[in-house]
């Protein structure tokens, strides 16, 4: 797997995207965005010094049950994420285990990614996968999403925690941003795709 550092221009240019949008959205306090109990010890990620971690929040108007259904699909994750241009499983059939091969679009600094199902809890909202493999730099990725309803009760809170290692040539800070961005980009199409879904089946 290539240990090169991510290409400083890219993370220039994912600096400039993140100023001109919303702020990143870290896990405020439980008061802000409560998180069970139950699934609050899957976001507390074992850093070592040569990795950073991050979580992310994105609120969706769209009921819990319907982001589920296209999030719980770890066989078809360019249902919603952009940078997925094609993915075909390798391993199992979409349960605990199961392996996937993804196909990035290109611009950015990796092409393939071969990833791991480790938790698919349909009574909990909770899904995480792991990066094992591919032509990218982000070595030892784990990623935690789970889904909660928001105050109201129509709509969703996720909730999307990483850990992973810092490429030789970068920061903590750079590698967070990076990451960021990508994930970020991931929960707003979800949002996007969960509410056109929402409005489609009214």
């Amino acid at each position: 797997m290539p240990s090169s550092a991510l290409p400083r221009t890219s993370l220039h240019l994912q600096k400039l995207t993140i100023s001109s949008k919303q702020p990143i959205h870290h896990i405020p306090q439980p008061s802000s965005v409560p998180v069970p109990d139950t699934v609050a010890c899957y976001h507390k990620h074992d850093i070592s010094p040569s990795q950073c971690s991050s979580v992310l929040t994105q609120i969706i108007s769209a009921p819990v049950s319907t982001v589920w259904s296209i999030l719980r699909l770890f066989e078809t994750p360019q249902a919603y994420k952009q940078f997925v241009k094609t993915c075909k499983t390798v391993h199992g059939h979409g349960n605990v285990g199961s392996l996937r091969e993804v196909h990035l679009v290109s611009g950015l600094p990796a092409a393939t990614s071969t990833e791991r199902l480790e938790i698919l809890d349909d009574e909990r909202h909770l899904l995480s996968f792991s990066i094992i493999g591919g032509d990218h730099r982000l070595a030892n990725y784990r990623s935690v999403t789970t889904l909660h309803a928001s105050s109201n009760g129509t709509g969703t809170i996720v909730v999307e925690s990483y850990v992973v290692d810092v490429p030789v040539g970068n920061t903590k800070e750079e590698t967070c941003v990076f990451v960021d961005t990508i994930v970020r980009c991931n929960l707003q199409s979800l949002a996007k795709v969960s509410q056109q879904l929402t409005t489609q089946r009214k």
